[in-house]
């Protein structure tokens, strides 16, 4: 999973520019906010990549949150019916619904994924503790 998002941000830091051309064609972010969001949504993802290989704590949660909020804007794209490419990991990706459909799924089985290292943490952390000891949130995410 931090590999993924590791990947994702880089190649869109590659290309800020194509990055911020993809996100207008949404037509969701107001034009004086497109070049920030541009610019820090590649950088949260590479950086939340790299957190969860270290297991930085709120990186998990990071991916989550993100996760979520690409499964919303791809919705929208499919309800829009826009013929355009999801962004994911590059400017130049297949373009036209199926490829948000496509992206959508792949984003659900990226959130089953954080689904599972959200328990694997959980059952990790109870072994580590004793099966008495109740965990704290704040460890998990």
């Amino acid at each position: 999973m931090g590999g993924i998002f590791i990947y994702s941000g880089a190649v869109k830091l590659l290309d800020v520019k194509g990055f911020a051309r993809m996100i207008s064609l949404y037509e969701l972010v107001p034009d004086q906010l497109l070049a920030p969001v541009a610019l820090g949504l590649p950088a949260l993802e590479l950086l939340a990549g790299i957190g969860i290989l270290f297991e930085i704590p709120g990186a998990l949660s990071a991916i989550f949150a993100m996760l979520i909020m690409f499964c919303s804007i791809l919705w929208y794209g499919i309800l829009k019916d826009l013929d355009i490419d999801c962004g994911c990991f590059s400017t130049a990706e297949l373009k036209g619904q199926n490829s948000l459909r496509q992206a959508l799924y792949r984003d659900f089985v990226m959130i089953a994924g954080c689904c599972y290292l959200y328990l694997y943490r959980f059952l990790r952390i109870r072994r580590e503790l004793g099966a008495s000891v109740p965990v704290k949130f704040i460890k998990i995410i």
